[in-house]
């Protein structure tokens, strides 16, 4: 019985390391679960996707860096006039305590002209630089080609 307990508990373990693995933190923000979906042979775009918490002052994400693609941008999505846009922006805002969500049908990272196919389960690199806390590498988790929520992996 022991050994069954101490088995459970031992995957349990695991398993919370590996959600703990896909949240990274620099200085006082918090980036949860970058995700993408995976896309079809010859697709030259892709959206990544995560949330920040800012538990510290005022910053903005100023970009996003990765070499699985050869242009990376900031975008945001919104209706305007009954027509849904997508255009470039600058920066994120992240206020003061507040969180933000990169996510489908808004703020997003754009990767554009992709160097290869983005393969359901695997992962890359991408580069966070915000205006006052810095630089930080997450990984991105690449889920399914339907995904709506990047929660795989956690």
């Amino acid at each position: 019985m022991k050994k069954v307990l101490l088995g459970w508990a031992g995957a349990l373990l695991m398993c919370s390391s590996l959600a703990i693995a896909h949240d990274f933190t620099l200085g006082k923000l918090k980036i949860d679960h970058p995700w993408s979906r995976a896309t079809a042979p010859g697709a030259k775009v892709a959206g990544a996707f995560l949330q920040i918490r800012n538990g510290g002052d005022a910053d903005e994400l100023l970009r996003a860096e990765s070499d699985v693609a050869a242009r990376v941008e900031l975008h945001e999505m919104k209706m305007a006039d009954g027509v849904m846009q997508m255009k470039a922006v600058k920066g994120v805002a992240l206020p003061a305590g507040a969180e933000v969500k990169l996510a489908p049908g808004g703020y997003h990272v754009m990767l554009i002209d992709l160097k290869r196919p983005l393969k359901e389960g695997e992962t890359f690199p991408m580069t966070l630089v915000f205006a006052k806390s810095g630089t930080v590498r997450v990984d991105v988790q690449i889920e399914a080609m339907g995904a709506k929520e990047g929660h795989a992996g956690h």
